[in-house]
């Protein structure tokens, strides 16, 4: 696999400031690629989509994958089902290598071994969109991906707290902190101008630029002054999972608004591939976890002042997926809302 090549000392890129607010996320007109909007249609069209891949695929020599964890799983089961296999080293034995985006892997790393058990399989994250390739991660043993600054983008980054904000901070590559959450902001060469990518990043290393995708900039929980970010929440449930032997196939959070008893809280609906051996301890384990990550959560949990334990319920299976489907949304380039502000989504 070719790497990545190395970043100079110095980000060449020089800093504008005396700029307009960030374009919002614009909605492209005209038709996508038709085989995008197949697999964007109906459930059944995805099936047969599904079909035609392991149809082409099965006897061929496939040495790595490339896509979306959640609809690579779901072609993966597909192709383990026609084939009657237990995994897929099975079927493809130089499977080597499986470059993911898209959404966060963590909630599908124990799903992937049950399905790929082979000891040389490799995963390597990748950020990449429509709008240019952004990074990819060049050390297997360090979860940062490295910055791609030599592919005609120019970045800048808002400060968290700014988003929204009319005259939001905006700062450049070399100004950034680390360990701080920025939404990112790219003009490129095919034309962007200060297009605000949606993604919220941050930075684990400036020499070279690394980082790590922390959330989405419209996917966050601040009803009461939590501030909590998907990120909080990927690192709350891999713990909870580890300790009680569960796996998620897909979640959402949302707050729950003063009821009849008076009572604010967070409530998740969470589809499990593997109920936890307690579902009791697996609330607590993530309740947990989230005040260790985040401190204004810990400020607003303590004494069951400003936030309840949180609640879960338990979702049936394929409800994310008919979800989806019922909005026309099934296919890679649609994903669930992790968290939402609003109970509306």
């Amino acid at each position: 696999m070719e790497q990545p090549r190395s970043q100079p000392e110095h980000q060449p890129q020089s800093c504008r400031r005396s700029l307009r607010h960030p374009h919002r996320k614009y909605q492209p007109t005209g038709k996508l690629c038709p085989r995008t909007q197949q697999a964007d249609g109906p459930d059944g069209a995805l099936r047969a989509q599904n079909g035609a891949i392991a149809r082409e695929t099965i006897h061929a020599n496939v040495s790595n994958l490339s896509g979306v964890p959640s609809w690579m799983l779901v072609l993966i089961k597909h192709i383990l089902e026609k084939t009657g296999k237990q995994s897929l080293e099975e079927i493809w034995p130089n499977l080597e290598v499986f470059f993911h985006g898209g959404v966060a892997f963590t909630p599908y790393r124990e799903q992937y071994k049950d399905v790929i058990r082979s000891s040389k399989m490799h995963y390597v994250e990748t950020y990449n969109a429509s709008e240019g390739y952004f990074g990819t991660q060049n050390d297997p043993a360090d979860p940062a991906m490295l910055l791609m600054i030599d592919y005609g983008i120019f970045y800048e980054f808002i400060p968290l707290e700014d988003v929204g904000k009319e005259n939001p901070r905006t700062f450049c590559l070399e100004e950034v902190e680390l360990n701080k959450n920025y939404a990112m902001v790219i003009s490129t060469s095919a034309g962007l101008w200060r297009y605000m990518i949606g993604d919220t990043v941050k930075f684990t290393s400036k020499n070279p630029y690394k980082f790590v995708i922390t959330g989405r900039t419209k996917h966050f929980i601040n009803a009461f002054g939590e501030e909590l970010i998907v990120d909080n929440a990927e690192r709350g449930l891999a713990r909870a999972c580890a300790e009680t032997g569960a796996q998620v196939v897909d979640y959402s959070a949302a707050p729950v608004f003063m009821d009849k008893h008076a009572k604010c809280r967070h409530q998740w609906l969470i589809e499990f591939a593997q109920m936890p051996d307690s579902l009791e301890k697996f609330a607590k384990v993530l309740d947990d976890t989230l005040k260790e990550v985040n401190s204004d959560y810990e400020a607003k949990r303590q004494n069951n002042l400003a936030l309840q334990p949180l609640e879960i319920i338990v979702a049936r299976p394929n409800l994310f997926h008919d979800w989806l489907d019922s909005k026309g949304k099934l296919g890679g380039q649609h994903k669930v809302p992790r968290l939402s502000n609003t109970r509306s989504i």
